[in-house]
């Protein structure tokens, strides 16, 4: 059987192609928001089923997420046709989905290949500095960068704690989160704007005093309610095995494939090149696919070079990488005919969010951009999100850093801090999740996680707005 189906996808996929490459783009206002279903079951499977089926889960959340990824392509190329369908697929694989794994797969890797060595002890003091460290690691290497490079450490300073999942929260926050607001290698919607021709100083310039407020409020809330835990434990027990070593780094040569890591992905926003090859109708442009291939080589030379004992000191395993990546595949799918709806502005079925931006004499409110920005980006994907209001502002980026910079300032701001809002917020918030659960740590369930969120983000937020963007 398996042969019979292999030959018949030999000979339907020279068929299909032509008239994938043929396809063309749907108009997302004639949607009904039924075909946001799929997107919203896989949302509530990723939050409900590990606390109603956790054994479950664990096992088939690959399954769980090729499912509902299949409920909306199958019903989608029933009714638009298979071409428009298969074009739709190969776009969100090859210009969004791929990019974005090979991207998070070469940060994973390179930061898995460096250990921080020394015997670390996670008083609070310690913990706030690593936060600190991280928040202004991220705007430089990336959230996912940062994140991949402090997590281990950090959770093993804190492993001999009984409570210590409040301290993976807030990594989440600051580090994964408000820390990379300041510059285009922070974040995947700020990358985005910097392509679209927002300066690269130019978030940096405008949102500093947002981002030094929302992480110095939350770096002290942590130093209280980590005292309070810590206080609460009293002595804690001795490490029976401490590592005596001076703290350094083994696996140092990685923080130069970091460097070339970054360097790439600046090279492929900053070199415009007529070389496009169309790959049934999705462009691929050449400086993006030298980009991908130099990570790819970049990812293997890391696994290459790195020692065997310094992955085993971080405890690397692709556990976590597995589960992003199966996870953001549907993710990425379902979320084709959101954005589709979304970016037909007033007259698609999410009217009025769009229309809930602009103020009675049409001109951009900056705190609702803030707020619909936000709250979007703490369900969705942020970087779309971020591109959907960018050109409801207008889409100029010469009119949006100048005359609309406040509204500009606001998109920015909702789609970095409140991607901290959910685990699905932002890629490195499930990776984190996934590696503190690896290495022992009891997190928060889906809505666990949110109550934190909502007592500790929801009310800074609510001070940008009137502080920022009034």
């Amino acid at each position: 059987m398996k042969n019979v189906l292999r030959r018949l996808a030999l000979v339907a996929l020279p068929l299909l192609a032509p008239a994938l490459a043929q396809a063309a783009e749907f108009d997302g206002g004639s949607l009904s928001p039924l075909w946001g279903v799929p997107f919203a079951g896989l949302l509530l499977s990723i939050a409900l089923m590990p606390l109603l089926a956790p054994v479950f889960w664990h096992h088939h959340f690959g399954k769980v997420t090729a499912a509902w990824s299949l409920a909306f392509l199958g019903p989608f190329a029933l009714f638009f046709g298979v071409p428009l369908a298969g074009a739709q697929l190969t776009h969100a694989l090859l210009a969004e989905y791929v990019p974005f794994i090979i991207l998070l797969t070469a940060l994973f890797t390179v930061a898995g290949g460096i250990h921080i060595r020394g015997n670390l002890h996670g008083a609070p003091g310690l913990n706030v500095a690593i936060l600190a460290i991280g928040a202004v690691l991220a705007s430089l290497m990336g959230t996912t960068g940062a994140s991949m490079l402090l997590i281990r450490p950090l959770i093993r300073a804190n492993d001999d704690r009984k409570h210590k999942a409040h301290v993976v929260v807030f990594f989440i926050f600051i580090v994964s989160n408000v820390g990379g607001s300041l510059t285009p290698l922070g974040d995947p919607p700020l990358f985005l704007g910097f392509l679209k021709g927002v300066e690269f100083f130019w978030t940096a310039r405008n949102i500093l005093p947002d981002t030094l407020f929302v992480a110095g409020a939350l770096l002290a809330m942590f130093w209280l309610i980590d005292r309070y835990y810590y206080g609460k434990e009293g002595v804690l027990p001795v490490d029976p095995t401490p590592d005596t070593r001076r703290i350094g780094f083994d696996g140092a040569v990685n923080f130069w494939l970091l460097a070339a890591v970054i360097a790439l992905v600046l090279m492929s926003g900053t070199w415009k090149s007529d070389v496009v090859f169309d790959i049934y109708g999705t462009p691929v442009g050449l400086p993006g696919l030298l980009r991908d291939v130099g990570l790819i080589v970049i990812t293997l030379l890391s696994l290459k070079i790195t020692p065997g004992t310094v992955h085993a000191d971080n405890q690397f395993g692709w556990g976590p990488m597995a589960e992003v990546a199966k996870l953001f595949a549907g993710i990425f799918l379902t979320i084709v005919p959101v954005i589709a709806m979304l970016k037909a502005g007033t007259s698609g079925p999410f009217g009025a969010v769009v229309a809930a931006v602009t103020r009675p004499d049409g001109t951009p409110d900056p705190a609702m951009y803030f707020w619909a920005t936000g709250a979007l980006s703490s369900f969705l994907d942020n970087a779309p999100t971020y591109l959907v209001f960018f050109n409801t502002a207008g889409g100029d980026p010469a009119t949006l850093m100048t005359t609309y910079a406040s509204t500009l300032a606001a998109i920015s701001a909702g789609a970095v801090f409140m991607g901290a809002n959910t685990y699905i917020g932002n890629a490195p918030n499930l990776m984190v999740k996934a590696i503190a659960e690896d290495r022992g740590v009891r997190m928060p369930s889906f809505f666990g996680y949110m109550a934190w969120s909502g007592a500790c983000l929801i009310p800074l937020f609510v001070a940008v707005t009137f502080l920022f963007f009034r």
